[in-house]
């Protein structure tokens, strides 16, 4: 397979489009040639694909992820080779407060759209987004794919479901499934306040004290988001391969921090170090230790994080001072 020239014309449904990660993937779709479509529930004026003006370069399907019969016309219409499949309710917090609306989106959402795959046969491959918060809270560390899924709380459970399904729909079916499961991702568009890296960089560049929500000890593998568009189309690129369909891949960076050691880095970088962080202790139904393993996606598939969190948070400060200056 000539990767250069896999996505040359190739048609492309991304769900959840106008998100954080599905705003740099179909930019990095757009720049490799392939024809993209967006399934859009809210278009979102301040989502990157709309403020960059690309989202004017892709087809764009106005509708919810819910309506079995507008996926199913989307992929037969467009005549869809590959999915990815982003489209979620993606905040931990909203979760706790909201499951139904979580599950419903999160779990249904997914059957739903594998079933209309199932039904189209220009459909070559499925990429299905799900996260290491679907491991729960484990004894043994770093997050291995074939670890259980422990999830307890309703977002860590949607999530274990939609991987579960997903994979359920590659082994059954035979369809080229292949599941993501990635760390904390951070970068450039994100607009969540509340996660930590986008609301301490905030802070710190209007020179406000950064505020860590847990006791600063809590541990996670923070992914630059560019190296996870790396990775979902690496991963897309070789799943005509009989043994990868249907498997999960860990993308992460490997090496977990704190999130005092997070709010440091981006601190240091910033120059402002007066800045001393406000730690709440706050935090509830969280788990304390987070973090993967992805030598799997290196050994299989071979991809790998090109960016370290200091270079990936220089080039992240970089775009929230050309945002919040406007």
């Amino acid at each position: 397979m000539n990767t250069a020239t896999f996505w040359q014309g190739r048609k492309v449904l991304v769900t959840g489009c106008t998100g954080f990660l599905g705003s740099w993937l179909t930019a990095a779709l757009l720049a490799r040639g392939a024809v993209v479509t967006g399934l859009i529930r809210i278009l979102e004026p301040e989502s990157e694909l709309v403020r960059s003006g690309m989202i004017q370069h892709i087809h764009q399907v106005s509708g919810e992820l819910l309506n079995y019969e507008l996926l199913r016309q989307t992929l037969a219409n467009q005549q869809i080779d590959t999915v990815f499949h982003l489209a979620g309710q993606t905040i931990v917090g909203v979760a706790n407060q909201d499951p139904v609306t979580t599950f419903e989106t999160n779990v249904r959402g997914t059957w739903l759209l594998l079933e209309a795959v199932r039904q189209t046969p220009t459909v070559r491959e499925v990429i299905v987004a799900s996260s290491e918060k679907a491991y729960g809270e484990q004894s043994q560390l770093p997050y291995l794919e074939d670890s259980p899924l422990l999830g307890r709380h309703p977002y860590e459970v949607s999530k274990a479901c939609a991987d579960i399904i997903a994979r359920s729909y590659a082994h059954t079916f035979g369809l080229a499934v292949g599941v993501t499961r990635c760390s904390n991702l951070y970068g450039g568009g994100d607009l969540s306040w509340n996660r930590l890296i986008p609301g301490t960089i905030r802070n710190v560049l209007s020179g406000q004290r950064p505020v860590i929500r847990s006791d600063g000890t809590f541990r996670r593998d923070y992914l630059y988001v560019a190296d996870a568009v790396l990775g979902y189309l690496t991963l897309a690129e070789v799943l005509d391969k009989s043994d990868i369909r249907g498997e999960a891949f860990n993308f992460g960076s490997g090496n977990p921090v704190s999130a005092l050691e997070v709010v440091q880095t981006i601190v240091s970088s910033s120059g402002r170090i007066e800045l001393e962080p406000i730690i709440l202790n706050e935090v509830k139904n969280e788990i304390q230790e987070e973090y993967l393993c992805p030598d799997k996606a290196k050994k299989v598939i071979g991809w790998q994080p090109e960016y370290t969190l200091e270079n990936g948070i220089r080039e992240t400060m970089t775009w929230y001072k050309s945002y919040l200056n406007r």
